[in-house]
């Protein structure tokens, strides 16, 4: 009878071949390496349990990292691509807000460069000859696939911020924006409003189609109708707000809520309801997202979607300034992808819809 040979398990503790590295110790302790960085540079943050684990792991595969790469990757500033051609002002200054906390905490030079069309091609492709460690892509750039194919062929480590559908060759931050317009749309709906208007944002971005998506989906379960009249096309811009709302208000039945795919948008709508001689939100309910200041330096101040843009510029800077550091080791990561939570903040824009008595019929004499 013949027997199979079975093949020993190699052992946990042992390194695939040569000198174990991060990615080991990461494996072993069951953590991200991010996580074993966090714990060798000493960062109070980091929960005991994790960092016991760790150092059990650093003990038992006897892991020394390269201190001289260290030393060197710990001096040696961080040079980041930050590439932007946002339409909205609000949305880029709390993008940058994030960007120049966070890069001031981590020795971190940004290189700024505003992009106008098809613009993206020659300014990325001056920001790798002049050298930068990584970069950072806010929508819509994020939402190029040439240029993340450029970003990637010239193997330089990349971030993507607030896109859609997240691409596996770069690291990601983002909100579930379905989920978050599911939400407000939702919170419309329990208010009493059924006739509900909704902006769409700029086609260049997907999470325009998301948050498009998130509404008609809320709507769709709570079986109200969506004629095509009350879907209007924006731009992200504040203009492009005012047009849509002049489209919707001008309906002769015009909805008791609009939910705007930007704080823009919004306010761009409560300008016209109060042009119109409407009140907000006793005559219309205004909805928004982002959550950028306009959003409460404007009467009334929106309710709208959070969106912590700041934060998810911050965890850009981090995700990046670890993977580049990691690579000057000697021990490249893997690109990471992180969903944050949004957040419904109800403010002085929304309320039930307002309650006519019919119109009267006059008779004919």
């Amino acid at each position: 009878m013949s027997s199979k040979k079975v093949k020993p398990k190699p052992e946990a503790t042992a390194p695939r071949s040569g000198a174990p590295t991060m990615s080991d110790v990461a494996k072993l302790a069951g953590v991200s390496p991010m996580t074993v960085s966090r714990v060798m540079n000493g960062d109070p943050n980091v929960r005991s349990t994790t960092r016991k684990k760790v150092d059990e792991a650093v003990a038992a595969l006897n892991y020394v990292p390269n201190q001289a790469a260290r030393r060197l990757a710990g001096v040696r500033p961080v040079r980041i691509g930050f590439l932007y051609s946002n339409p909205s002002a609000g949305y880029l200054t709390e993008f940058l807000v994030g960007l120049l906390n966070q890069a001031s905490l981590n020795n971190v030079q940004l290189v700024v460069e505003k992009c106008e069309g098809e613009q993206w091609k020659d300014k990325t492709q001056r920001l790798l000859d002049n050298g930068v460690d990584g970069i950072i892509l806010p929508p819509p750039l994020c939402d190029v696939p040439g240029l993340i194919d450029l970003v990637a062929k010239a193997h330089v480590p990349a971030v993507t911020v607030a896109c859609g559908q997240p691409d596996k060759r770069v690291s990601a931050v983002s909100i579930d924006d379905y989920q978050a317009a599911y939400t407000m749309t939702n919170h419309l709906i329990a208010l009493g409003h059924q006739r509900i208007g909704f902006v769409i944002g700029h086609p260049n971005q997907t999470a325009s189609a998301r948050r498009l998506a998130g509404f008609k989906a809320a709507m769709s379960d709570k079986g109200l109708a969506m004629p095509k009249e009350l879907t209007v096309q924006g731009m992200f811009t504040y203009r492009s707000g005012l047009d849509a709302a002049e489209q919707l208000l001008a309906l002769e039945h015009r909805p008791t809520a609009v939910f705007a795919s930007n704080d823009d948008m919004a306010a761009a709508t409560v300008a016209i309801a109060h042009r119109m001689g409407l009140d907000v939100p006793g005559d219309l309910t205004v909805a928004g997202f982002d959550d950028t200041a306009l959003a409460t330096t404007i009467w009334p101040e929106l309710t709208t979607v959070r969106q912590p843009i700041a934060d998810m510029a911050e965890t850009a800077v981090k995700f990046l300034v670890h993977q580049i550091r990691a690579q000057r080791e000697g021990d490249p990561q893997q690109p990471e992808h992180l969903v944050m939570d949004s957040t419904l903040v109800r403010r002085q824009s929304d309320a039930a819809p307002r309650m006519r008595p019919p119109a009267r019929s006059v008779a004919k004499a």
